[in-house]
This record gives structure tokens, sequence and C-alpha cells, in this order.
């Protein structure tokens, strides 16, 4: 049965759409939603019992994409099905879970799935904007306890002007890739990639964003009102036994006595001194523990009963107590201020025979990043919904286990590490070189975690950056990051921003604020937060605070590397650059690749060849690299008269010897031509193989290259004798009055060029 309801609204140019009662009834909520032709179908399904033994929120958000949705089947030849998810998809699923999550209740402990299915992509509106809403939407009707909605929007910028939820056409000639999601009054989440923009701009921008979305919130509003099922506290009712009851008092009790242990000590342990490491802080942690679990002991509380009141009561408490004395005496339990960094050095060359690396470490955090250059040739071929394409920078982070000082399975990047990964190329892109002429490698950094106490995706950026100027890639600018943190208390009447997030202050009531850029301008922004959302205060003083900050990262990298080396690492392959004529490619390429592929058997050099002509060789060895380079441009060359060669005779006929001038072009000397005296047959004064220097006489109408030896010194040895020299007028051969030896188009099956 169908019970379809329809709900719509024109927003910013365009239709949106969302529908529920249709498809997937057996989920809590399911809702469609278009905008122009995008698509996406979101799910929201809630588990009917408690998870057992866990003591975090298990929220999940899965986001598939789906190629039917543009047209096209996968390109693999022997896989069709969409496999793992894309880098993409990875980052629209964190997107929309970083959105959504501080809205749900903490204390949950149920399982939550939202899936969210790209059906169709119009390639004009993007869809992850469609994809944030109709989970927003899902999650309204779906009556789970979730604080929303929440809407969101893109915002770019072109011509001096904001343009909001632009197409992927006007994306290209904007310099602002910005998404805002937040309630009806604050920013809950922010995205951006930027080129080189202010702070002073990009708060307009937020404010501009959260404006526009408001829209979108109120659509979904409309269908909750008519539609969306209350939450409902659902208290499981049961019978209890005298015993029960009895358990549950002592219970009681024991929080009761525990969380007055905890008032009373916590802060003496936790602000006794001043803990420099995550370790200093993570031992006082656990003595606050052993210290509840002792009076507790001693209060002849059982093991099991103590168990549960340390676990449940402390973390909370030490959060607590942090946020507290932020509030309240702006002290930071590392003793730094509210706006201090932590201990920094950069290094730049750490390696010796890699051909870009650097260190850097801020506090505890420490990522070392190496660069890989290579041809055209290796650039990522990317396919996906957004159609298919090249990828020529890329940056990949490593986060292993022993980072943390952890011991774990190591199984390949997770979504977090692309997530981190993908943060970093971002920030860097504005000032990696754009046109292939300037710098036509394929760029790959590789950002190792040594150690992780606080935002290593900015380290990383910090790393990438030293690394890349190491390398002598001619980046525009360095470019440092720097996560920025927030303590506040319930209701957000006070806060404060904190420069530096790290460990203990990443709790509830707080935010992970990440900000790139050079000195001129923010290129790339990450903000999620543990509230209810951010004030316009909250973020302007971020931003204000974050420029300090990276200002004084990029003055201790600038003492490592203040600019790229003038020379690649000798152990880099070097790239000459040039371009032929569009309708020469062929020659070069020869039949099935033939010649192409003699160059690059003979040098030892990889070739790549553009739709524009734009020819790029790459090879370690210099020497070999010349050559090819000499190698094809004598291919595509145009010949002169007057231009001297030597070359091998390739061919002997009876009036005259072809010479090949360069790899694939050759030239016939008639026999009249070969020598200042009489010559009655070619053969009896060159062989093939014969080394000899030649002269361009003429070229004809058909572009045939005529040759002469005659009056050429090199010659001469050749002449001394008279080699083959004969007493009759034309040396038994005919002579047409052209001169050139009556060929015609006839080469004896020679073609004049080869290809």
């Amino acid at each position: 049965m169908n019970n379809e309801q329809v709900f719509s609204t024109e927003w910013l140019g365009r239709t949106l759409t969302i529908k529920t009662g249709k498809m997937a009834k057996q989920a809590n909520a399911a809702v469609t939603a278009q905008y122009g032709d995008t698509v996406v179908l979101a799910t929201v399904v809630e588990a009917k019992e408690d998870r057992e033994g866990i003591d975090y929120f298990p929220l999940m958000v899965d986001f598939e994409e789906r190629l039917y949705a543009i047209g096209i089947i996968k390109g693999s030849r022997w896989i069709k099905r969409e496999g793992r998810p894309s880098d993409e998809a990875i980052l629209t699923g964190r997107m929309i879970d970083r959105s959504i999550r501080p809205l749900f209740s903490e204390e949950s402990r149920k399982d939550i799935q939202v899936v969210i299915t790209v059906l169709s992509a119009d390639q004009q509106n993007d869809y992850d904007i469609v994809s944030l809403i109709a989970a927003s939407a899902a999650l309204a009707i779906s009556g789970l306890n979730w604080q929303g909605p929440i809407g969101c929007v893109r915002v770019g910028k072109a011509n001096g002007e904001f343009i909001f939820n632009p197409t992927y056409e006007e994306r290209e000639l904007s310099d602002l890739d910005l998404i805002v999601a937040g309630t009806e009054k604050k920013v809950i989440m922010l995205e951006a990639s930027a080129d080189e923009v202010k702070e002073e701009e990009m708060m307009k921008a937020i404010m501009a964003g959260q404006k526009e979305l408001q829209k979108s919130i109120e659509l979904i509003k409309e269908m909750q009102k008519k539609i969306g099922k209350m939450y409902e506290m659902k208290i499981k009712e049961q019978l209890l036994s005298r015993d029960e009851i009895e358990a549950e008092k002592e219970k009681e009790k024991v929080f009761a006595t525990a969380k007055e242990w905890l008032d009373k000590n916590i802060k003496n342990i936790l602000f006794d001194k001043i803990y420099y490491t995550k370790g200093e802080r993570k031992a006082a942690v656990a003595a606050i523990k052993e210290g509840l679990d002792k009076f507790l002991f001693e209060q002849g509380v059982g093991k099991d009963s103590r168990h549960q009141a340390v676990s449940s009561l402390t973390d909370k408490a030490v959060e607590a107590e942090v946020t507290n004395a932020i509030l309240k005496e702006k002290k930071r339990v590392d003793s730094r201020k509210l706006d201090e960094i932590r201990p920094l050095e950069a290094e730049a060359g750490i390696l010796p025979r890699n051909h870009g690396s650097g260190l850097f470490s801020r506090g505890e955090t420490q990522v070392m990043s190496i660069v890989t250059l290579g041809p055209p040739g290796v650039e990522q071929l990317l396919e996906g919904m957004e159609g298919t394409g090249k990828k020529r920078y890329m940056h990949h982070y490593n986060f292993p286990p022993y980072s943390v000082g952890e011991v774990k399975f190591m199984r390949g990047p997770g979504r977090r590490d692309i997530g981190h990964g993908t943060l970093a190329e971002k920030a860097l892109v504005p000032v990696i070189p754009q046109e292939k002429e300037e710098f036509p490698y394929t760029i790959r950094v590789v950002s190792e975690t040594l150690g992780s106490n606080g935002s290593s995706s900015m380290a990383a950026t910090c790393g990438s950056s030293l690394s890349l100027m190491d390398a002598g890639v001619p980046i525009k600018k360095a470019v440092a990051g720097i996560a920025m943190g927030l303590a506040s208390n319930e209701n957000m009447s006070q806060w404060e921003i904190l420069t530096d997030l790290q460990d203990l202050e990443d709790g509830k009531g707080g935010m992970d604020f990440k900000i790139a850029g050079t000195r001129d301008g923010i290129t790339v922004i990450q903000l999620d937060t543990k509230t209810d959302g951010l004030t316009d205060e909250i973020i302007e003083k971020a931003l204000t605070q974050g420029e300090k900050a990276r200002m004084e990262i990029l003055d201790i990298m600038d003492k490592a590397i203040d600019k790229p080396r003038p020379d690649l690492s000798p152990y880099a392959p070097r790239i000459v650059s040039f371009y032929i004529e569009i309708d020469k490619i062929r020659e070069v390429i020869g039949p099935g690749g033939k010649i192409i592929n003699e160059i690059i058997d003979a040098t030892g050099v990889s070739i790549n060849i553009e739709d524009d002509g734009l020819v790029m060789v790459c090879g370690v060895d210099a020497e070999k690299s010349q050559e090819a380079v000499a190698w094809i441009k004598n291919i595509v060359r145009t010949f002169e008269v007057g231009e001297i060669f030597t070359g091998k005779v390739v061919k002997m006929l009876d009036f005259g010897a072809f010479i090949e001038l360069t790899p694939g072009h050759d030239g016939m000397a008639h026999v009249s031509e070969l020598a200042p005296y009489h010559i009655g047959k070619p053969s009896d004064f060159l062989q093939v193989g014969d080394t000899v220097t030649v002269k361009i006489k003429e070229i004809d109408e058909q572009g045939r290259v005529n040759l002469t030896m005659k009056g050429l010194l090199e010659n001469e040895p050749l002449w001394k004798e008279e080699k083959g020299k004969s007493s009759g007028d034309f040396g038994g051969g005919f002579r047409s009055p052209r001169g050139n030896g009556g060929r015609g188009d006839s080469r004896g099956g020679r073609p004049r060029g080869r290809f």
C-alpha cells in the first residue's frame, strides 16, 4: 500500500523535495530527498535492546555509492560490483556522522544505524548536501531521542560574491568550498577548502551559510510536525524482588559515597603538580581510580560494586574537573595558558635517499612526512559517482598503534585515517603547482604518525609542507595547521577557547576545530563539536585565536626550511617537458606504439604525451633522458635546405643512396651527388651501414628530401682515391631532368618517414 507523503520547497533556485511512506517501510524511518535530479535514500534503524558491555554510544553512519546513479558500469575488467567504499564515500559518511552525532544522548547504548544510498546523481548538484538533509529528515520523523532537525548548505565565492549550493561548474570558479551544518541558531559542523581566505571573510561565509540553511530546516520541521513520531522514554516494567531492590539501593549508596570522595580528592590529585606528558596525566587518572577503589574497599564495598562505581564515575568526574579549572581559573592540566601551543620542533631533509622528508612535533604529537616524485603516467585514476578523472597530488596518512602506545592488529587505513589524510591533503592543494608545464611530476606524500596526542592531522599538514619544500616542489607558500578546543558549561553560558587541544581537554562541552592555512589565509577547516552547536561568537574567537597560533607554527617551520630547495634530490627522476605539433604525435608513437616503445627500451625513460602535444620525458639518468628528448625532437623536426647531417646509409638503389637523417626520417642522395667526380653505380662507392655527411639540397613539393655529399670536408677521405669513379656520362643509371634519380613516389618500398 502506498502511503507516500511529499513535502517540497523552493530553495536557492531549485526545488527541494522530501518524500516518505513509500520505500523501506520496515526501517524506523525512511525518506528520499531530491534536489535537481540528485536523489538519495536515507534510512534509520534503532536496535530493540541496549548493547551490553560497552561504554560509548553505538552510532553507525554508512554512505553507499551506487554507480547506477550516474549510469555507468565499473571500469575494472574483472570486478563490476561496487567494492569497498571509495575515499569520497567515507568522507561523506564521516561528515554526516559528525553533524548528527552531537544531538544524540551519549548515555544511549542502543545500536543506531543511518544508511544513505545515492539513487540518482545529476552531475550538477552534489549529493553530500542532499544526503545530510535526508539523514536529518529521517531522524526527525523516526521517534528516536535526537534533538534535531539540522540543515546544511554549501557556500562558494566567485567574483567577490557568495554563491549557495553552487553546481559543479560554478565550484570550478570558486575560491571557497564551505559546508555549514547547523540548527536554527547554532553551527554544529563545518567543512571547508579554501584558496587562502582571510579569517574575516570565512566568518562572513559561515554566517551567510547559517542563514541560508534555515529553509531546509523549515521543510523538515513541516514534515516532522505532520508525521513525526514523538520520542517517548521507555521504562522497562518489571517486578523487582526484595534482593534486587536492596541491590539497587546499595548501588545508589555506593555511587553517592564514591562521588563524595571524588569531589573532595580529584582536584588535589589532578592539579597537585604539572603533568607535562600524556603518560603522566594517564597516571594521575589511574591514581584517582586506585584511590577511589581503595577508599571504597575500606568502606567494605565489594569488588564488583567498586568496579562499577570506578568505571562509571571517574572519567566523567575528571572531565568535569578539567573543564571547571579552565572556566573558573583559566588553568590547564599541563600549566599552559589557554592560547599557548606546546613545544614545537620542525626539521627537513632527515632521510638520506628519499626525494623529500620532514619531521614535525608539537608536544607529544609527532609526524614524519616523506615525498616521492614520479612521472605523469603514475597519476591516480579516479572512478566514482562524480565521474572519472586523474589525481597527481596525493597524501596518505598512517596511524600505527605504537603512536599511542598500544598493541593492535594493523589492517590498513580505517575511516579515521582516510579522513585525516584527506584533510591534510586539502590543506596543501592551493599551494601545489597546478600547471604541468611548471612542475609535471606526480606527487605522493606519506605521513607516518609516530606519536599522537592532539591533532595528528594538523601535524601531518605541517610535515607535508616541510617535506614538499625539501623535495624541491615549488609550492607557493608554507602551510601549517592547528586544532582549537573548547571548554564550556552545560548551558554554554560560560566558555573558553583552547589553543592546541590535547587528551583530557577533548570532552563533553568541547569541540575539535581544525584550521590550516598560509600566512595569507585559510586553506582548510574541519569542525565537529560535543555540544548542541556553536554561536557566532565562539567561532569568531576560535578563528582569531587560531590565526595567531598558525603564525607561531609557521615561524618555527621557516627556521627549518623557508622555501623550496632549488634542486631536486639526486635520487628523484628528472622530467623534461616540451611541446610538439599535434599532428606529429602519431609519428612519435608509431604503429602499435612501435617507435615510442623503441625509445623507452633503448633509454629506460618513461614518456607521456598529452593530447595538446605536451611531451614529458622522465628518467633518473640525465644523459639517457636527453638522448630520448633528442630522439623525439628529431622525429618531429622540420627539415630545412642547407642543414647538414651525419648518418648511416640505410638503403641502396641503382640511382642513389638513402641516408638516415634522424630516427624515422631518410633523405636520398642521387648518384650524381655522391662525389665531385662521376660514379657509375652507387654500390661501387657506398654500402648499407656506411656513415657519411650530407647536406639538404632540396625539399620538393611532396616533402621528399634530396641530399648531396659534395662540398663537405668530412667526405674527402672517401674521395681521396676516387673510389667508384666511372668514365661514362651517366654511370649506367637513368638521371631525370629534376635530378632526383627519377624515383617519383617510389623509394623501393621504403616510406619517406618511419612511423
